[in-house]
């Protein structure tokens, strides 16, 4: 009974329900319900007999009723490690947009204490609550794979990733290894990196491509010349962090950096801002690479590693809702190539062409 009262709801402009339907195609009520939530124990004449009734009564079955008779709430869920965070700001607008021209609704948690992964996750497994889920950033619980494989939850792993499911991820070690080679390629060989949290997979992994870097160039690592923050607000990945780990670099004196490449743009903001502080300025005290490209980067001329921040929120979407329609299809795993932007900070636009030339091959 439970699909046929929800179908009553329904109806076309003149309030033509499926009791309607049912009379007029000679039919029960349990085969017209069947029949409009696409049921596959009805005969293909008697399917077409009740669709051809509807089409001629000019009956629409109510939205909000055939979501429910198919268990679904239309509403799925982001877990997100840092609302504040200005690469997660435009990957949510490129979710939000889609959202919307999906039609579904969004529920958004913020992590900002330990343990509320595994709480909202959980809240997202209970029945019906959500359609699937958006998983950011994180190292996913290895305990919840089983269980959101038993119940069928569809969900995407967004900057991380499992082979168990859908994934959409930016290649963070190939970014780094672009922006520290490219410095490099400009002819410094005292590189820093201002680095976030090692508890986050893209910070490891820009650390990873940034030591590739300089082994391919024949330079060697110098652990002294990588900072960590010491302020963890999203995990390193702020301004502050940035500022004092400038600070550091330039408190080495004869022995501090000609460059650096910073693993997020908004903590290249804050060591511009602390080079300003010294009277100092990039590129022609200390060269500087960020990575995201967020929107203000453009503004301030810093040189940067792109990511397509909106896109990934698009398709992950996407993604998503095709895995809400068709749950048993292989996981797909989708990895952008970042791409350098080359600004002011950098250098390169004050080289000459000969100059840059003779500096692009590792030593």
């Amino acid at each position: 009974m439970k699909g046929i009262v929800l179908l009553q709801m329904g109806g076309g402009p003149l309030g033509v329900n499926i009791y309607d339907i049912a009379r007029e195609a000679h039919v029960g009520i349990g085969t017209v319900s069947r029949v409009f939530n696409n049921r596959r124990n009805v005969s293909a004449s008697t399917r077409e007999k009740v669709l051809e009734v509807g089409r001629r009564l000019n009956y629409q079955p109510h939205a909000s009723a055939q979501r429910l008779a198919r268990q679904r709430s239309n509403t799925i869920s982001a877990i997100i490690p840092f609302f504040t965070n200005y690469f997660f700001v435009e990957v949510l607008q490129g979710v939000q947009d889609r959202v919307e021209q999906l039609g579904y609704d969004l529920i958004l948690y913020g992590i900002t204490r330990k343990g509320q992964t595994e709480t909202y996750l959980r809240r997202t497994m209970q029945r019906g609550r959500v359609d699937g889920v958006l998983f950011f950033s994180m190292k996913f619980p290895e305990q919840f794979i089983s269980r959101f494989q038993q119940l069928r939850l569809p969900i995407v792993l967004v900057d991380t990733s499992l082979p168990e499911f859908d994934s959409i991820a930016v290649e963070n070690r190939r970014g780094a290894y672009i922006a520290t080679a490219h410095l490099l390629a400009l002819g410094h060989r005292r590189i820093g990196m201002i680095n976030a949290s090692l508890t986050s997979e893209p910070a490891r992994l820009r650390l990873e491509g940034y030591r590739q870097a300089l082994d391919d160039y024949g330079v060697q690592y110098d652990r002294n010349l990588v900072r960590f923050p010491k302020n963890l607000k999203s995990d390193g990945f702020n301004r502050e962090a940035g500022h004092d780990a400038m600070e550091e670099l330039l408190a080495m004196g004869g022995d501090r950096p000609s460059a650096a490449f910073a693993a997020s743009d908004i903590q290249a903001f804050g060591a511009l801002q602390a080079l300003r502080e010294h009277s100092l300025h990039a590129p022609k005290d200390i060269a500087l690479v960020g990575f995201d490209d967020i929107e203000f980067a453009q503004h301030v001329g810093l040189s940067t590693i792109h990511q397509p921040m909106y896109e990934i929120g698009t398709l992950a979407v996407d993604v998503l809702a095709a895995r809400v329609e068709n749950p048993d299809v292989v996981p797909r795993h989708t990895t952008f190539i970042p791409e350098l932007v080359v600004r002011e900070t950098c250098g390169a636009g004050t080289m000459s062409p000969a100059s840059r030339a003779s500096r692009s091959m590792p030593v």
